[in-house]
C-alpha cells in the first residue's frame, strides 16, 4: 500500500489534475463542490476524488469526463462513449467498474492511497488544461468590457447575446462565464432557465475588423516551412475556432424547442434533456479556449487575429442546416469537425518539423478536445435516433447527401474517428451535393 502526497491544498485548486505515479500509472484528481453545501466557500465546500485516468471500456480520457450528480453522488461520463462511473466507488450502469482511490486531506496537504502497490511516489501532477488566454493590460478598444446579462436571463437569452457579440475578446469572456454559471447553478436549487422559444438567434453574425473572402479565395498557407506560412495556418485555424464558438452556441438556442419525431416510434415526443445544453456549452467553452490560445500564439509570433482575410464557410454550412437538428449535427459535428481529426495530426507534424514546440502544444490541446466534440455530436445524433427508432448511420448519411457540398474525402484518421464513435460505415463512399471546393476542417 502507498500513500502518495500529491501536494499542498492551496496548490490544487483546479477542477481536475493529471497525476502520474512513479510506476507510470496515470490518475485523475477531481476537485468538486461538496454536494450537501455546493455554494459555500472554504475548505469544507470541496471534496477530492481520484480515479484511473483511462476509461476501462476503451481507454478514453477520464480527465475530460462530463460530471453529473445522480442520487447524491458524482458521476463521471467518459467523453468518448459516455460510459458512466461513480467517482467514489467506480461503479457503472454498464456493468464494468473503474478503479478509484481514497483521497485524504490533512494538515493542508492532499494524498491518494493506492492499495495494490507499495513504495509508490509522485512523479508529476499538473492541471488539466481548461486555460483561456485573455488579453492582459489596459483595453485599447473603445467597446470596453463585455455586457453581462442579469441572473434572471435564460440560457437562450445568453446565447443570442453571445451570437450578437462582434468583439472576439468579449465573446470569449461571455462564453466561458456562461458555461461556468450554468454548470454551477445546475448543482443549486435555481438552475438557469432554458427559455426555449423566448429568444430568436440571428441569421447573420457580426464580426469585428475582419476582411471576408469566399473559402476558395483564401490565400494558400504553404507547408509551414517558414514563419509566414505558420502564421497563415494559425490564423485560418483561429477563424475556424471563433466560428466554432458560435456554432456550439447557436445549436443550443436554435434547437432549444426540438422534439423527437414519433412517426416511427410508440413513445411520446421527447424534449432535449438538460445534459444536451451542458454538453454543447462545454464544446463552446472549449472552442473559446482554442481561439484564445491561437490568438495568443499569433501575437507571440508577431502577428494578430484579423491581420489576414477570413471566410465564413462554416456559417454557410450552418445556415443550410438551420431547419433540422439532425442535419446540423450530421454536417457540422460529424463532417466538418470530424475532418479536423483527419488533418490535425498532419498540421501538428508540420509545426513539429519547423521546431515550433509552442504551437505544437496548442494544436495538440485542440486535437484532443475535438475528439470529444465529435463524440458529443455522435452521442446526441444517436440519442435522437434511439428515441425515433431510426438508424443513426442512415440518418447521418442521408443528411450529408442532402445538405453537404462535396464528397467526404480521406485520408481518414480511422482511430480518432473510432474513438469518437464513428466507424467506417458512417463515412466511406459518401458524397453530398456537387461541389468543387475544399472541405473545411474543424468547427
Amino acid at each position: 500500500m502507498s500513500d502518495i502526497d500529491v501536494g499542498r491544498l492551496q496548490d490544487l485548486r483546479h477542477a481536475r489534475h493529471s497525476v502520474t505515479l512513479s510506476n507510470g500509472k496515470h490518475l485523475v484528481l477531481f476537485r468538486l463542490p461538496s454536494i450537501d453545501r455546493p455554494l459555500q466557500e472554504g475548505l469544507e465546500a470541496w471534496t477530492y476524488y481520484a480515479m484511473e485516468a483511462e476509461c476501462p471500456h476503451a481507454g478514453g480520457p477520464m480527465a475530460d469526463a462530463h460530471i453529473d450528480i445522480e442520487d447524491s453522488s458524482y458521476i463521471a461520463s467518459c467523453p468518448w462513449h459516455a460510459y458512466d462511473f461513480n467517482v467514489e466507488t467506480g461503479e457503472s450502469s454498464y456493468g464494468i467498474k473503474a478503479c478509484t482511490f481514497p483521497v485524504t486531506v490533512q494538515d493542508g496537504r492532499v494524498s491518494i492511497r493506492v492499495a495494490e502497490a507499495p513504495d509508490l511516489q509522485l512523479a508529476k501532477v499538473e492541471p488539466v488544461s481548461e486555460k483561456v488566454k485573455f488579453k492582459h493590460g489596459p483595453r485599447v478598444e473603445p467597446s470596453g468590457s463585455p455586457t453581462y446579462l442579469g441572473e434572471d436571463a435564460s440560457l437562450c437569452d445568453w446565447c443570442v447575446h453571445i451570437l450578437n457579440t462582434s468583439n472576439p475578446e468579449h465573446k470569449i469572456e461571455l462564453t466561458t462565464h456562461l458555461f461556468s454559471v450554468f454548470a454551477t447553478r445546475e448543482q443549486s436549487p435555481s438552475p438557469i432557465l432554458i427559455g426555449a422559444g423566448s429568444a430568436v438567434p440571428p441569421q447573420e453574425l457580426p464580426r469585428q475588423d475582419l476582411t471576408q473572402v469566399k473559402p476558395g479565395q483564401m490565400p494558400k498557407a504553404g507547408k509551414g516551412g517558414n514563419l509566414k506560412s505558420r502564421i497563415m495556418m494559425l490564423h485560418a485555424l483561429a477563424n475556424i475556432e471563433q466560428w466554432a464558438i458560435d456554432l456550439a452556441i447557436d445549436i443550443i438556442v436554435r434547437f432549444a424547442s426540438f422534439r423527437t419525431d414519433v412517426t416511427n416510434s410508440r413513445d411520446p415526443p421527447q424534449q432535449l434533456p438538460r445534459t444536451f445544453f451542458y454538453d454543447w456549452l462545454k464544446v463552446a467553452n472549449d472552442e473559446a479556449k482554442h481561439f484564445s490560445l491561437l490568438r495568443a500564439r499569433l501575437e507571440e509570433l508577431g502577428s494578430h487575429f484579423g491581420a489576414l482575410p477570413v471566410h465564413h464557410g462554416l456559417w454557410e454550412s450552418a445556415a443550410r442546416t438551420s431547419h433540422d437538428l439532425r442535419a446540423r449535427i450530421s454536417v457540422i459535428a460529424l463532417v466538418h469537425e470530424a475532418r479536423g481529426l483527419d488533418v490535425n495530426p498532419m498540421t501538428i507534424e508540420k509545426f513539429r518539423n519547423a521546431k515550433d514546440g509552442e504551437s505544437v502544444d496548442v494544436l495538440s490541446i485542440i486535437h484532443n478536445d475535438e475528439i470529444t466534440h465529435v463524440t458529443t455530436g455522435h452521442r446526441w445524433l444517436t440519442w435522437i435516433c434511439q428515441q425515433e427508432g431510426a438508424d443513426p448511420v442512415q440518418v447521418f448519411r442521408s443528411n450529408v447527401q442532402k445538405h453537404f457540398r462535396g464528397a467526404v474525402k480521406g485520408p481518414f484518421n480511422v482511430d480518432a474517428r473510432q474513438q469518437a464513435g464513428m466507424d467506417q460505415s458512417y463515412y466511406m463512399d459518401l458524397h453530398g451535393q456537387p461541389w468543387k471546393g475544399e472541405v473545411i476542417a474543424g468547427g
